[in-house]
């Protein structure tokens, strides 16, 4: 049996959440434009999403492609971001359609450059019935900021009488998020050796295991995907309680 077969057979995360972090230090040193990184970045996701649905078999997958904060890089790498995010979910509906894999967006649209967000409104709609993976892209998304909106959408409620104080909740929050129509992730991964969430999935976190590698992100292989899911596997999952009393 090899590795990847026994990592199949055992209990596989339903949610795999990937902070796709160290594109620019990868393409610095090797003396690169940060651009270039980027590029090398947007390889190694395709190569993910694919493994990940085609060889594993997970069901949902998130990427953080871009955060709230990410703004604050200089004008012409964001562009290039944007650019980047445009052509390759242009490029890559017709096979979501074709494997089955449903695009969800988290973040908020109303700010990203009118093509941009013209082709991710387009490919959602496109790939809606795909039933295969579920795949997310995080693009300008921060879980403070996706907490305040839900806080905002349960005031607007509140105050159309569609919702009373005493009716809020955890479910009455994260069915507000922009994750609400999936699963809390199981297991987090973040690369380039940095130890941190960094404002991503911070509600739906709560329970998740966390697995940090020193990879940069364009070297973050399907192996490392598989290291990253034996660990998981190894792990047991309590939520609070004790030993043996939930899986």
């Amino acid at each position: 049996m090899t590795f990847l077969e026994r990592i199949k057979e055992g209990r596989l995360p339903q949610h795999v959440a990937l902070i796709m972090d160290g594109n620019g230090r990868w393409a610095e040193a090797r003396g690169l434009p940060r651009t270039a990184g980027h590029r090398a970045g947007a390889d190694a996701a395709e190569r993910l999403v694919r493994f990940a649905g085609e060889r594993i078999g997970l069901k949902y997958l998130t990427l953080f492609a871009f955060s709230s904060e990410n703004w604050l890089r200089p004008r012409d790498e964001v562009e290039f971001l944007m650019d980047l995010l445009q052509q390759l979910i242009e490029e890559k509906t017709g096979e979501f359609v074709e494997a089955g894999i449903r695009l969800r967006i988290a973040g908020d649209l109303d700010t990203l450059p009118q093509p941009l967000r013209e082709t991710v409104e387009r490919s959602v709609r496109q790939t809606a019935s795909g039933d295969e993976m579920h795949l997310t892209v995080a693009i300008n998304y921060g879980g403070r900021q996706d907490l305040v909106q839900a806080c905002a959408r349960i005031a607007g409620d509140i105050e159309a009488g569609r919702l009373t104080p005493d009716l809020i909740d955890e479910r009455a929050i994260g069915s507000r998020l922009h994750t609400a129509e999936i699963p809390d992730p199981d297991l987090i991964v973040r690369t380039s050796g940095e130890l941190r969430l960094s404002n991503f999935l911070l509600w739906q976190a709560a329970y998740a295991e966390l697995y940090f590698t020193d990879a940069l992100w364009p070297d973050f292989t399907p192996a490392e995907l598989i290291l990253a899911i034996d660990q998981f596997q190894q792990r047991e999952r309590r939520y609070g309680g004790i030993r043996g009393e939930r899986e």
